[in-house]
């Protein structure tokens, strides 16, 4: 009975211990993670951490947290006590027969024990090696998928640059159009402008032709009436009466001089 329960304390104990383990080194690189990954709580939801080493152990294998629950109620020597009086009564009452199969346990554990000393560190360097492979490849991975999205972010961010300035060469685009509609529409203008001066012009030269015509028509038939009705008598007087005012003002002049 005490026996589970230890071994129940001891287990709890490890995994709180393995828990307390992860936020101390997960809290470390809190402050980056957080400017990095905002939306993620690493303060209540830390990122799990794999144990690069084990956890102690006494005697080559149980665990330190075995011997720690027992300091509280017992000491230090308390967990050597329970384990070699439970052994003394396991055996004693002959809960636990001491056959064949013990010593052969005892073999193989000796056996095993001198394989983990004589190669564990060799076989553990290479599965450490082997680890550090993977994990570089991962990293690697994610390093290049870091490296091509924000690449794709970058075009991206490029490409919506280049369609902002779509909208302004659109713009100008129909500015031009607007201006070539009215650069056409002045012209047009202007040719309908000279066309109706041109069609002015030559009705007002009509009329006017019309109206030198009739004046000369008008004049000459005056002239030729005013003419039709001198008589020769008329003239004679006439030319007399110029010659004689010419030689008196020809007179005049030079008693004037």
């Amino acid at each position: 009975m005490f026996s589970r329960v230890a071994f129940r304390a001891a287990c709890l104990s490890r995994q709180n211990a393995a828990i307390a383990v992860v936020p101390r080194v997960g809290v470390a690189t809190n402050a980056v993670q957080q400017k990095d990954e905002p939306e993620r709580d690493l303060v209540n939801f830390p990122r799990p951490v794999r144990l690069v080493e084990p956890g102690k152990v006494r005697l080559g294998f149980i665990p330190e947290e075995w011997f720690t629950v027992f300091y509280k109620k017992t000491g230090v020597t308390g967990p050597y006590l329970f384990g070699i009086g439970l052994t003394s009564f396991l055996v004693s009452k002959e809960f636990y027969v001491l056959e064949h199969e013990y010593y052969t346990g005892i073999s193989i554990f000796l056996m095993v024990a001198y394989a983990v000393k004589k190669f564990g560190p060799a076989i553990g360097k290479f599965a450490d090696s082997e680890v550090d492979k993977l994990e570089s490849t991962w990293k690697a991975y994610r390093t290049d998928s870091i490296d091509a999205i924000n690449a794709n972010i970058k075009n991206e961010k490029l490409s919506q640059w280049e369609a902002e300035g779509q909208k302004y060469l659109f713009q100008a685009k129909k500015e031009n159009v607007a201006l070539q509609m009215e650069s056409v529409y002045r012209e047009r203008a202007y040719t309908v402008y000279q066309e109706v001066k041109r069609r002015l012009d030559y009705q007002l030269a009509v009329q006017n032709s019309e109206i030198r015509l009739k004046q000369k028509h008008m004049v000459n038939w005056i002239v030729d009436g005013v003419i039709k009705a001198i008589t020769p008598q008329q003239e004679k007087e006439s030319i007399t009466n110029c010659i004689n005012e010419l030689k008196r003002l020809s007179t005049a002049k030079v008693a004037v001089a």
